[in-house]
């Protein structure tokens, strides 16, 4: 009998993307006593701009920086898929890599990219956003969907719903209060050293603050993550 559970699966294309998209809303879900699990999809070896670090260098670094970013934020573990960055598929193995992990552990919210995002969106997010959509609906809830599945007593599983990250403005149906979690969600973001450099960390910050003013925006809070919110009524 499988034992791994969580109540929230975290599934994000990228290090680092988890934190600017839905670190304080984590937060608020950890200080409710949910545990959280993140998956992350690629290597995050192509995030650099210095050509003088090596890519596989950099996949220690900013696997090292992403578990020290869930530490600070409360998140049970991390699993790390593997995928290269800029080179992930929207392929059947893929999706079933998914699915499986969904039915391991049997999550109740899964948090991950909008693939909808219009024009200038990394493409890396808008195949992980459609890939999780896809096995959320319906290969983790079909019994037939992958027979060998159930031989490994990996049942069909019923996700209740889904947040979606950095939707179109006009898409954002879910606003999470993050006026108490705002700082934490910074300080999760300064462990990723290798993707915010010092001399931008200031301008990072006040970016965020003055989006998460504007996410609140006729809300009672003060700052705000905006989701694009799916209840999934089987």
């Amino acid at each position: 009998m499988n034992k791994k559970t969580a109540d929230v699966l975290v599934i994000t294309p990228h290090p680092d993307d988890a934190e600017f998209g839905a670190a304080g809303t984590v937060v608020n879900l950890v200080r409710k006593g949910k545990e959280v699990v993140y998956i992350v999809c690629t290597d995050g070896s192509k995030g650099t701009d210095d050509i003088n670090v090596i890519p596989e260098d950099l996949v220690k670094i900013r696997e090292k920086e992403q578990r020290e970013a869930a530490k600070t934020l409360g998140v049970k573990d991390v699993i790390f898929l593997g995928y290269e960055d800029q080179n992930i598929n929207e392929t059947p193995e893929f999706r079933k890599e998914i699915v499986r992990l969904i039915r391991t552990y049997r999550p109740e919210l899964i948090i991950s990219s909008d693939p909808y995002r219009r024009y200038i969106w990394h493409r890396d997010h808008r195949i992980v956003g459609r890939v999780v959509l896809d096995a959320v609906f319906p290969y983790a809830r079909d019994v037939w969907a992958y027979p060998d599945l159930i031989q490994e007593d990996l049942q069909p599983h019923n996700v209740n719903e889904m947040w979606l990250w950095a939707p179109e403005d006009s898409d954002i149906n879910f606003r999470s209060d993050i006026t108490d979690t705002f700082d934490i969600k910074l300080k999760a973001l300064r462990c990723h050293k290798s993707q915010i450099k010092e001399s931008f960390s200031a301008e990072m910050e006040k970016w965020l603050c003055t989006r998460a003013k504007d996410l609140a925006e006729g809300e009672d809070f003060k700052l705000a993550e905006g989701f694009h919110r799916v209840e999934i009524w089987w």
